[in-house]
């Protein structure tokens, strides 16, 4: 018994030093939260087939063409990013490769500045030059490109 009584002054001395020695760590412990708040630059075009902007545009069927001949295709782009841009138009992918030299696809809208979530109406224009041959049917892609800094 007397053992036990010996025991008990250091038990008790380590449960007070293991008690300090958390109030000591809560006292040296601090964090803080720091909330964030900011906007996100986003570029995005999308060209659709109605004005609402509802039916996104996938393809454009020209039909048939002859030499001489131009037809147009109506189409709506949107800004669907949160800055202004410039549109800027390419074509690619011609086959057959020839058909490039035969035709031309213009529009109305190189240059223009669209601002963010703003649409407006496109006229894309394909001309067959009159000195066509060797292209009874063809296909190419059109790019679209919207360029920050306007």
């Amino acid at each position: 018994m007397a053992m036990q009584k010996a025991q008990l002054p250091i038990i008790l001395t380590i449960i007070s030093l293991a008690s300090v020695g958390s109030i000591v760590f809560a006292l040296l412990s601090s964090s803080q939260t720091v909330s964030n708040t900011g906007n996100v630059k986003t570029i995005g075009v999308k060209v659709y087939k109605d004005a609402a902007c509802s039916q996104t545009l996938s393809s454009i069927d020209w039909g048939t063409m002859t030499p001489n001949s131009a037809k147009n295709y109506m189409a709506y782009v949107r800004n669907e990013g949160t800055v202004s841009l410039t549109l800027s138009k390419t074509t690619g992918n011609w086959n057959p490769a020839a058909a490039s030299g035969y035709m031309a696809l213009s529009w109305n809208r190189e240059g223009y500045i669209l601002t963010s979530g703003a649409s407006v109406q496109a006229v894309f224009t394909l001309t067959v030059f009159s000195n066509v041959t060797g292209v009874p049917s063809f296909t190419f892609d059109i790019t679209l490109t919207g360029t920050e800094g306007a």
